[in-house]
């Protein structure tokens, strides 16, 4: 195996591009969490909201029909069996494939921090009772990809209604995209400065005569040729 040095201009010049790229992270941070942790303490979902905490009041249901027929609603499902049977992420959310107690699929959002179990048991048995959730229309189908993970592509767990998903995870999906759309700021940002200070660190070095040029300027060679 072949082992390759760089020279050490270029190590020392890699050095301080990662360093600017850190502080360029540290000023975003600096600068957008405080509103932004603001904005998601004003739209956690309240109890019986969409993606709040389902209450007894809430109607359970147990088909598509019943899905259809109400304006918000809860599921209740075998211990975690909502989030192990299959997911896929469609339009930049995570949906989950949710078997309805009539043996029905559907797709669904779900905010699990708002997950609770009635019959007081632990995580992984007994009833778990899902967020309040409502219907959105979306032709599932659309997207392949989602298709064949949402259920392994087995037949068994092929969803039964393809031209919607239910959002149970309300203003908490927002704040997901929100949060997704933080680092994506901040990752560009970062990428910006190492891209930046990279050529113009070694650019300087080079014109004070303490690192060789890349491109020697016309009629000038480097001192390391």
């Amino acid at each position: 195996m072949r082992l390759y040095r760089l020279r050490f201009d270029i190590w020392l010049t890699l050095l301080v591009a990662t360093l600017a790229a850190g502080g360029a992270g540290k000023l975003v941070d600096a600068i957008a969490p405080t509103d932004h942790e603001e904005h998601v303490e004003k739209q956690v979902a309240a109890d019986g909201d969409v993606g709040g905490k389902a209450g007894d009041d809430v109607f359970a249901a147990n088909s598509v029909d019943d899905l259809l027929s109400h304006d918000t609603f809860t599921i209740l499902s075998d211990g975690i069996a909502y989030r192990n049977e299959g997911g896929g992420y469609f339009g930049g959310m995570y949906l989950y494939n949710v078997a309805l107690p009539s043996g029905e699929r559907i797709a669904a959002s779900i905010n699990t921090e708002n997950v609770v179990k009635p019959d007081g048991g632990d995580s992984f048995t007994g009833v778990s009772r899902l967020p309040v959730g409502r219907v959105v229309k979306a032709d599932l189908k659309e997207d392949k990809t989602f298709m064949e993970q949402i259920s392994y592509n087995h037949e068994e767990l092929a969803l039964t209604r393809t031209d919607f998903y239910v959002d149970m995870a309300g203003e908490s999906a927002m704040q997901g995209e929100e949060a997704n759309g933080f680092s994506g700021y901040k990752a560009a940002a970062q990428a910006a400065a190492f891209i930046l200070v990279f050529p113009l660190f070694h650019s300087l070095g080079a014109k004070i005569g303490i690192f060789p040029y890349f491109f020697p300027p016309r009629n000038k060679k480097s001192e390391w040729d």
